[in-house]
């Protein structure tokens, strides 16, 4: 018996993203709900705000695959967080780890983090976060994927539309426009809880080796994680030909 194949419908990018640009979120994701079925997804890092995205998108389309990519790495306080709002909001959890074991990832290419090299933390995102969720979209069969990014946190999502084609897969952003006060208010209104980190002074958290609090007034949110290497993990960052061949050699 064959599984058959999702097929993602042909979205006009342009039309789409003017008759996107300034709906209400929830009317974003009604959209794609209705337009790619079966094929969306939705992502979560279990993050400071993470709640957010979790109740807003699963208010709208309750039973969606949620798809978290457990690095092997996260503080003991983001695996009781996660645990808390996936039975709080009955999340449909997809849970997906690299196929190398923290373990031997440490005995084959060392402690990456500490390297604190570029090349090295780039390595270190491919094995633990970018092949397992490429492993997650093809099994899961998605063609969509809604993501929680918004314009203020870095260079790269300042450029974003809110609907884009990406690796054979469109994205959707239906928080793209939002500030930090959207988030609060949200939060506040639906009695959301932060991640336990946010009173300690962080304003994102990744992995326990890669994230720390704010120091500075001057500081932007994301100069708190990688070391300050780097303001994006690779999940949402195109990948050219070569980089796809190193991360399959990485991972065997």
């Amino acid at each position: 018996m064959t599984t058959a194949i999702s097929l993602a419908p042909k979205v006009d990018l342009f039309a789409a993203n003017q008759k996107l640009k300034n709906v209400k979120a929830t009317t974003t994701v009604e959209w794609s709900a209705n337009t790619f079925g079966a094929g969306l997804v939705m992502t979560t890092s279990f993050g400071i705000q993470s709640a957010v995205m979790l109740h807003l998108v699963t208010s709208v389309v309750a039973d969606l695959p949620v798809i978290w990519i457990d690095t092997g790495y996260l503080p003991a306080e983001t695996y009781r967080f996660a645990e808390e709002l996936t039975k709080r909001l009955k999340l449909n959890l997809k849970v997906y780890q690299s196929s190398l074991s923290p373990a031997r990832m440490e005995a084959l290419y060392g402690k990456l983090w500490e390297q604190e090299d570029l090349d090295a933390l780039n390595r270190y995102d491919r094995i633990r976060k970018v092949e397992p969720m490429q492993r997650a979209l093809k099994e899961l069969q998605a063609t969509a994927w809604l993501a929680g990014l918004r314009k203020d946190q870095t260079q790269h999502r300042e450029s974003l539309d809110r609907i884009e084609l990406q690796r054979d897969i469109y994205k959707i952003y239906p928080i793209l426009n939002w500030n930090s006060r959207d988030i609060y208010q949200y939060l506040t209104k639906h009695d959301l809880p932060y991640h336990p980190y946010f009173d300690r002074g962080y304003v994102t958290v990744g992995d326990w080796h890669s994230s720390r609090p704010l120091m500075a007034d001057d500081e932007s949110d994301r100069d708190t994680r990688f070391h300050g290497l780097k303001q994006e993990c690779g999940l949402h960052l195109p990948q050219t030909p070569e980089e796809a061949e190193s991360l399959n050699s990485s991972s065997l």
